[in-house]
């Protein structure tokens, strides 16, 4: 039987990646003793995607003492500190694979935070292969990022499979560009209108699970 591909996004998909981010932000400006009004200039500046050279902005406007260098390396450390996974969806990448499917990360962003993350937080040992866009300077929506990462799971596009993700045009619109099948992760989200939707909206990543698991059955009896 031929294994099924999903490739999940990282950031508000399996972890919540918006959350944390809140959390060091909070901790940050207690370290470096900056008042909480700087908070939400700081978080405008990570939210999005953080790099090294985010900190080269932060480090000139709070004059820091810390390399832009030094600063990068602790971030990439105090969030994997704070960041976490659900349980029941570890789980569901266990059951995933048990099942027959080869699973992914298919992620945007600098390589040493992205893996710190899945490293942290026990993702690393429960997927086959993970791509981050650095990697290769390809993003998504590219339809190439969807293409490495499937590679990394040892299959390629041509074979089909699933993306899941939370982002309307890198994850849904990109993987549908790249033919795979999508799961919209919604985040108390409304799908944005006159937009192509998804195969299916779901509100967090082991609900994802739960439908996919339910295709692999389907899956196993059409082959069987």
């Amino acid at each position: 039987m031929q294994r099924l591909l999903v490739l999940f996004d990282l950031d508000n998909t399996l972890v919540d990646r918006q959350g944390t981010l809140t959390d060091w932000v909070a901790e940050f400006t207690t370290r470096h003793g900056l008042g909480d009004e700087e908070q939400a200039y700081i978080l405008s500046l990570v939210a999005d995607r953080a790099y090294p050279s985010t900190f080269d902005t932060i480090r000139a406007r709070y004059r820091l003492l810390m390399s832009a260098a030094e600063l990068w390396r602790t971030y990439c450390t105090d969030i994997a500190s704070l960041v976490s996974c659900p349980a029941d969806v570890l789980d569901g990448l266990d059951e995933l694979r048990a099942s027959g499917w080869r699973v992914g990360v298919a992620t945007n962003g600098a390589v040493d935070i992205q893996r710190a993350k899945l490293r942290a937080t026990g993702i690393a040992e429960r997927v086959d292969g993970v791509f981050v866009s650095k990697e290769a300077d390809a993003r998504k929506p590219q339809i190439r990022h969807f293409a490495l990462a499937a590679a990394r799971c040892g299959t390629e596009l041509d074979d089909g499979g699933w993306m899941v993700g939370d982002n309307p045009v890198n994850d849904i619109g990109g993987g549908r560009s790249a033919g795979l099948r999508t799961i919209w992760i919604a985040n108390d989200r409304s799908w944005p209108p006159d937009s192509p939707g998804p195969e299916h909206t779901v509100p967090h990543a082991r609900a994802a699970i739960d439908v996919l698991l339910l295709h692999s059955v389907g899956n196993m009896r059409t082959t069987t």
